[in-house]
């Protein structure tokens, strides 16, 4: 009887840790969800006053983009887009993908997020878990609009983070692995850009906090970008659409 009493005990103790746990995660993603509320109504109010073109180049991404304001000058003629939230984890790109992806129905999505993946927590997330999250966009873009092109950008070796790079740099690899495996993928790596010639990051290029850029990086950020998007920009209207 007192073994039973202790199993039952412990079945419904299990059972409360899973209750908590999954509310928990479920809190996380309703405070998270709040978090960019007024990153997405301001989008909103954006398009109403000046409503963008459909079909264009969008980029989606964290702090990382979302601090390149000039994408639109940079990557002109092509018309791009900037729909990059500051803060955001490759997760929250899942979760707001029908407030991107539908809405303004790029042939061309440049993605940029995984470094705040990376850098939450004490332990680093397995970069594993966060390229699935990559590749659920991934997936959810292809789906929603068949031959759409997806761009990944690096995540960045940033000197904030050295102690990761290993992740930073098997995160990259997966992505890296998936993009050449994948049609209509493009893998774009960044970090050449932000080192000297024996390897070690160009303190210059960043600001204070040693992980965003100066806005003069960006500029450097375009030389390498900008080509292939104009080629894929090429590719993809040359293609017959398909009604």
């Amino acid at each position: 009887m007192i073994k039973m009493i202790r199993s039952v005990g412990f079945w419904l103790a299990l059972g409360a840790w899973g209750v908590v746990r999954v509310g928990g995660a479920e809190d996380e993603a309703a405070k998270r969800w709040a978090q960019y509320e007024p990153s997405f109504k301001a989008f909103a109010e954006e398009d109403r006053v000046k409503p963008p073109m459909k079909g264009g180049i969008l980029f989606v991404g964290s702090s990382i983009f979302r601090q390149w304001g000039a994408v639109p000058e940079h990557m002109a003629p092509l018309p791009a887009l900037n729909r990059a939230f500051g803060g955001s984890r490759t997760a929250d790109q899942v979760s707001r993908f029908d407030q991107l992806i539908p809405v303004y129905a790029p042939k061309i999505v440049v993605y940029y997020c995984g470094s705040n993946d990376l850098k939450a927590g004490s332990v680093p997330e397995d970069p594993a878990a966060i390229f699935a999250r990559f590749r659920t966009f991934s997936g959810k873009t292809l789906a929603a609009r068949p031959g759409t092109r997806l761009v990944f950008v690096s995540s960045t070796r940033s000197p904030d983070r050295v102690a990761r790079w290993e992740q930073v740099d098997h995160y990259n690899a997966l992505v890296r692995a998936y993009c050449a495996a994948t049609p209509h993928h493009t893998f774009i790596d960044i970090n050449p850009a932000l080192v000297d010639a024996s390897g070690a990051p160009k303190l210059e290029l960043y600001v204070k906090d040693k992980l965003h850029f100066q806005p003069s990086t960006y500029l450097a950020f375009t030389e390498i970008i900008k080509p292939v998007l104009t080629r894929l920009w090429a590719e993809v209207n040359a293609e017959p659409t398909v009604k």
